[in-house]
């Protein structure tokens, strides 16, 4: 495993395999297993498949080669990067909204997890649990959320190819393999069909600006652009990798594995509790896929096998979220990586308290509701999740795919790519220049600009 010499603790990626796998690792996560699910309730099924489809492969992917080749050609984290290829001040924000949105996303992101480590336990021992019982008891959620961040701390504390790598190398493919087995046998249940056909015939007419934003919001979400978590993972890239190669496979996977999260739900919810609604929110995946094990042979173990699956997602996604505050710290201000990651952790701890207890009926951080940029958020769960998981994130692209295309030359990022990309030429390297300098930024702005309610009466959300 090389690791650079560095004495402030920067790393180096020991293989393309292992950057590939932390990479799609960090996109893989409860955003697919998770989030993508209930979404896709939430907007119409099918249609939202298909949107979200669209948007990986015209924006989601293009941003993606952005990203990884300002964090290479740098070799920095993503207020340095900006910084190392002469942005000023104002472009500078958009690296240290990276830094926010890492932090505060990993906050809230760690409640969902602590969940998962309870259901592993209570779907072990085979007892039956309430959801919402359960995510309203702060003596359970709170001290789950703590220890999923010890686990975060502890892994970035061994470095880039010592504990990230290594970690994903193994979590990776485990996850893979439960998530078809799991999906293999929701499709397999009497009366799944219903769940498919919901699934994955798209409904056009449920498609509406709405449903876009959504899709694109969960697009950026589940491929970790606009986060700088690409752009401090390219920094770790050797010279000689093939940046585009890697790209298409994490793309790949991510879709892959969002796919296969709404395949292990759906069919399963029509088969086997055919009067709940779809559309069930944030706590779909826990309400409904114990009961999906409750009704197979040798349920609780897949059941606590399925929720380990789900903190394995949880945990390869967090070690990147905190990873990118880390790097910053130990480039900018010279910091050890222990003093850095604890110092963040720690932090984090404090802001994840709000989130956990927002779930809490009556309690003040449930009632907390602003209207933001006309969006109403009930609860401060729900208003982390839109400020920094979908608006800081569209906001980011934007600045990002808005300094590569036009602040500085093109050209640059699109030889970068070339690098160690012998195919990277022609028609490829037009059609991503013409993506990242026109395509993107104008899907992007409108997307803010309907946020902003600018095309009538603003989209409420939820």
């Amino acid at each position: 495993m090389a690791m650079s010499s560095d004495t402030q603790g920067r790393g180096q990626w020991g293989s393309s395999l292992g950057f590939i796998m932390a990479a799609a690792g960090s996109a893989v996560g409860l955003g697919n297993i998770w989030r993508f699910p209930y979404l896709t309730g939430e907007n119409g099924g099918g249609a939202f498949v298909f949107v979200y489809a669209i948007c990986v492969l015209l924006i989601g992917l293009p941003l993606l080669l952005n990203e990884i080749a300002l964090g290479r050609i740098s070799g920095k984290n993503p207020i340095g990067a900006i910084k190392a290829t002469g942005g000023n001040k104002f472009w500078q924000i958009a690296g240290i909204l990276c830094i926010l949105v890492c932090f505060c996303v990993l906050s809230y992101y760690s409640v969902i997890a602590g969940w998962t480590i309870g259901y592993i336990f209570t779907e072990l021992i085979n007892i039956p649990i309430n959801f919402s019982e359960f995510q309203e008891t702060p003596m359970y959620v709170v001290p789950l959320c703590f220890l999923f961040i010890l686990m975060t701390i502890g892994i970035v504390l061994g470095g880039v190819s010592g504990g990230i790598e290594k970690a994903a190398k193994f979590l990776m493919p485990v996850l893979f393999i439960i998530i078809i087995f799991i999906a293999g046998r929701a499709v397999t249940l009497e009366g799944a069909g219903a769940g498919i056909e919901y699934y994955l015939k798209p409904d056009f007419s449920k498609i509406n600006t709405k449903v876009a934003l959504q899709a694109l919001g969960q697009a950026f979400f589940s491929m970790s652009v606009g986060w700088g978590l690409m752009i401090t993972f390219g920094s770790y890239l050797p010279r000689t990798s093939n940046i585009v190669k890697s790209s298409g496979w994490i793309a790949g996977m991510d879709t892959v594995v969002a796919l296969l999260g709404g395949l292990m739900v759906f069919p399963a919810l029509f088969a086997l509790l055919p009067g709940k609604d779809p559309a069930g929110g944030p706590a779909l995946v826990f309400e409904v896929l114990p009961a999906v094990f409750d009704a197979m042979p040798g349920g609780n173990f897949i059941g606590a096998l399925f929720f380990l699956l789900l903190l394995v997602a949880a945990l390869t996604s967090s070690i990147s979220m905190l990873e990118v505050p880390v790097a910053y710290f130990i480039d900018e201000k010279k910091w050890s990586r222990k003093k850095a990651a604890w110092t963040i952790g720690i932090a984090a701890m404090i802001l994840s308290v709000p989130s956990a207890l927002s779930s809490i009926e009556g309690n003040f951080f449930n009632e907390l509701t602003i209207t933001f940029l006309g969006n109403t958020q009930v609860g401060f769960f729900s208003i982390m999740d839109f400020t920094f998981g979908t608006f800081a994130v569209v906001l980011i692209c934007l600045m990002l795919s808005l300094y590569t295309g036009w602040a500085k030359k093109i050209s640059d990022y699109a030889n970068e790519l070339a690098m160690g990309a012998p195919g990277f030429k022609g028609f490829l390297r037009t059609a991503w220049v013409f993506f990242i300098k026109w395509v993107c930024p104008i899907v992007i702005a409108l997307v803010l600009l309907d946020l902003l309610g600018v095309f009538g009466a603003p989209q409420e959300g939820g």
